[in-house]
């Protein structure tokens, strides 16, 4: 009490002797008491401030420039692909080779391909990386890395994701004196904050942008067709061919994106300008460990089609509008959905301990997960909660999921009951789920009550290799051989956690 008491007498002295306070914010991003008098002094027009105000913000953006910009570096691609002439289709036709020959040859050359884009130096466990865009560094044969200073390295790719198009690389020789950004917080970005995109843009080595943040949170089409964006910045800070792969960072010189994406055109195609992409850092840092570590981000998937909870998907599903969570609108065929039992018209509220409130955040709760990882899923089915669990199968990759129809579609489907078996073919799906790193073999689904296999100890995901030591890798295979040998006395070899094992069905 006496403490407040004296620090309200010293304030109301200084106002009366005509000072005034200002907090003032620091380097470190704390604020500081300062005597306003002392700033009016050194301002006495209010022209004199606007300089002050510009120069303070001129300053800033320097400084965040000097902090992230030595750690910007301009990658060199070289590859190769085949000539796609158009000729070589018709130098293929069999009539045309009747004709002429093979005097033109008719096999494609390979031509050698050269590209740039650009990348950023981090810091991993005491090792440094080169993050740049997987479309950057695809279908590479060699790869050239060149910092600010304008020394070099041959650079070899560590891991790749296409789902975020991240990719990470591995610099060969000393490193030392190369410097490292630091990696900000996307989440807490917010619309109207400064954007600095620094790369080499059409070939102009360390080239900056300034602009801000128009949007966060975009799902966008990926210009390939395959595949969606999602959760990324959007900035009019320009971002041309060149910038790929470089980083986006904010006015504190943190990376908070990695440019991916420049939006040219409507889908009308009316020419728009302004309008760019980066990757938000949080995915990247969630996927990091396992690209470095692994090579490859394999994310878990549950196999279903969901939406938002509003109005219109509310009446159509018969549930409540302001319910929180996702409604599932398809359940893929044979996926993990399916097997744990989740229905079409269940709304999933919650993945392990993630609570659910919308579509995204069950992309983002899967995602995270790898794939082979058992997880409860707890559903609202009708006035039911239920809580189902879900063995997660391992994301398809961009092109399959184009046309996916889930893994009970890709098979020719269950047999027709043998020995008292159904069995099915081994998808990569299924594989994944039963940890196998083949998909050889039928996988048993049913096991018929009372049959000789299941008096021999035969079980649901059992995996068949042999049907008398006849090599059994389809469920067409597993009809053959059983319609071979006949159905009495038959040995089997089967896969069971992890070893082999000979039973003989009599």
């Amino acid at each position: 009490m006496r403490k407040g008491w004296i620090i309200g007498l010293i304030f109301v002295v200084l106002v009366g002797t005509g000072i005034t306070v200002a907090w003032i914010e620091t380097s470190d991003k704390q604020l500081a008491l300062g005597s306003a008098a002392v700033l009016a002094q050194e301002s006495p027009d209010s022209s004199s401030l606007d300089e002050q105000i510009s120069d303070s913000g001129q300053t800033a953006i320097k400084q965040a420039i000097a902090a992230a910009g030595p750690a910007v570096v301009r990658i060199d691609v070289t590859g190769s692909v085949s000539a796609s002439d158009s000729y070589y289709g018709l130098l293929d036709d069999p009539f045309f080779r009747d004709f002429f020959g093979d005097r033109f040859g008719s096999t494609p050359e390979e031509r050698e391909t050269a590209s740039l884009g650009s990348g950023v130096v981090i810091a991993y466990e005491d090792e440094k990386f080169v993050l740049t865009n997987a479309h950057v560094i695809d279908d590479a044969n060699t790869i050239t890395v060149t910092a600010v200073s304008g020394e070099t390295w041959n650079a070899s790719v560590v891991g790749a994701d296409d789902v975020l198009d991240v990719a990470v690389l591995r610099l060969d020789g000393d490193t030392e004196s190369l410097p490292v950004a630091s990696l900000g917080d996307s989440e807490s970005v917010e619309i109207g904050d400064w954007a600095i995109a620094i790369g080499n843009p059409l070939g102009l080595s360390y080239s900056v942008t300034l602009g801000i943040i128009s949007a966060t949170n975009r799902d966008i089409a990926k210009p390939s067709g395959i595949g969606t964006f999602n959760n990324l910045l959007q900035t009019d800070a320009a971002i041309n061919p060149g910038n790929s792969g470089g980083p986006l960072v904010n006015a504190y010189g943190e990376v908070i994106g990695i440019n991916t994406m420049i939006a040219r055109s409507t889908s009308t195609g009316l020419s728009i300008e302004g309008i760019n992409f980066a990757i938000a850092i949080d995915g990247v840092k969630d996927v990091l460990s396992r690209l470095i570590e692994t090579g490859e981000v394999a994310r878990g998937w549950l196999g279903v089609q969901h939406a938002d909870i509003n109005a219109d998907t509310a009446e159509t599903y018969g549930v409540d509008p302001t319910q929180t969570g996702t409604i599932v609108a398809y359940v893929y065929p044979g996926d993990p959905a399916d097997v744990a039992g989740i229905e079409v018209g269940d709304v999933i509220i919650q993945v392990g301990s993630s609570a659910i409130e919308e579509a995204d955040d069950l992309n983002d709760a899967i995602g995270i997960l790898a794939a082979g990882t058992e997880v409860e899923i707890t559903v609202l089915r009708g006035e039911e909660t239920l809580v189902l669990t879900a063995v997660l199968g391992e994301r398809p990759s961009e092109e399959i999921l184009a046309n996916y129809q889930g893994s009970g579609n890709e098979s020719s489907n269950e047999s027709s009951e043998h020995l008292g078996l159904v069995v099915r073919d081994i998808t990569s799906i299924v594989a994944s789920q039963l940890g196998l790193n083949s998909t050889d073999g039928v996988v048993i689904m049913d096991v018929a009550a009372k049959s000789p296999a299941e008096r021999i100890g035969l079980q649901e995901g059992d995996v068949i290799l042999e049907v008398e030591h006849l090599t059994v890798a389809s469920v067409e295979d597993w009809n053959a051989a059983i319609e071979e040998v006949g159905e009495q006395g038959v040995t089997l070899t089967i896969w069971r956690d992890g070893r082999l094992h000979f039973v003989t069905i009599e």
